[in-house]
């Protein structure tokens, strides 16, 4: 258990692995996870790194309640998704929201409903085509929404249609999903891919910002080990599907990482990550947004 996690240790965990093994696929035979046990607490903030094809995304599609479980158990909030009936289990998967690195957005569609997809879970049918169709009609929904785009330095294209916005920008506009939905869990996957370092750094900085006053769970897979270490209190390392590190960032080491990604001359570090100076950075935003 976390440190975070065993402080809270009377609380129900918001996500709880016990012995789980996970296929990448529903229905595949071989396992890509093994014998995975995690405790996550409500509004704890976590990395999870590690090399591709380590199993991150698929690990975040089995937080999702997306693919079932080959053998072990998964619990969201102290319940067992797939002990549920389906709509029981769709009211659980309500509860979250899972943010894939490239995200659905239709190419016709304005930014403000693609944003704004992010609240659908729960509302019923009328609203929802309302709050997607007449967005200029609802100035509190709009609003909301170029307030998480504000956040992403994307205030500027609200109105704009999705194709004509760049990769990054698309990216961007998937997480901003993220920041007006009222999802209690985040499961943010390679948020970072189209995105330059100062750009990255800004972003992820505004994400962990944001988790942290709602009181969000998040969970985030991240290339970006630096980032990770920076932003991150707790970090979760996999290989080969199974975590091989599970604790503060200061924990990791450049050995560590080293054996992580399997290569030599890796110069990451913790305090590396910590103090390292970013190009264009500014004082807005602090470093350990996270902690």
């Amino acid at each position: 258990m976390s440190l975070t996690a065993a402080a809270t240790a009377g609380a129900v965990p918001a996500i709880e692995l016990q012995a789980l093994d996970v296929a990448a696929v529903a229905g595949g035979a071989g396992a890509v996870l093994h014998g995975l046990n995690l405790h996550i607490a409500p509004g704890e903030q976590v990395a999870v790194i590690g090399a591709s094809g380590s199993g991150k995304s698929t690990l975040l599609l089995a937080l999702a309640a997306a693919v079932p479980p080959l053998a072990g158990e998964l619990r969201l909030w102290g319940q067992s998704p797939w002990a549920l009936g389906h709509a029981a289990r769709q009211a659980l998967r309500g509860r979250l929201l899972l943010a894939p690195q490239t995200p659905p957005l239709p190419p016709r569609q304005r930014v403000v409903s693609a944003v704004l997809a992010g609240r659908l879970p729960g509302r019923g049918l009328l609203s929802s085509l309302r709050m997607l169709w007449q967005p200029r009609l609802n100035a509190d929904e709009a609003g909301r929404a170029l307030q998480a785009l504000a956040a992403l330095d994307l205030a500027d294209k609200l109105w704009l249609r999705v194709d004509r916005l760049s990769g990054g920008e698309r990216q961007r506009v998937g997480l901003a999903r993220a920041l007006v939905s009222d999802a209690a869990l985040w499961l943010i996957d390679e948020p970072l891919s189209a995105l330059d370092p100062t750009r990255a750094r800004h972003t992820l900085a505004a994400l962990c910002e944001a988790a942290r006053a709602q009181q969000r769970t998040l969970v985030c897979s991240l290339h970006q080990v630096d980032l990770a270490l920076a932003l991150f209190p707790r970090v979760i390392a996999l290989r080969e599907g199974r975590v091989v590190f599970d604790g503060p960032a200061s924990g990791l080491d450049a050995q560590q990482l080293q054996a992580l990604y399997g290569i030599d001359g890796l110069s990451v570090s913790a305090d590396a990550a910590a103090t390292e100076p970013v190009p264009g950075d500014t004082a807005a935003l602090p470093r350990t947004m996270c902690r």
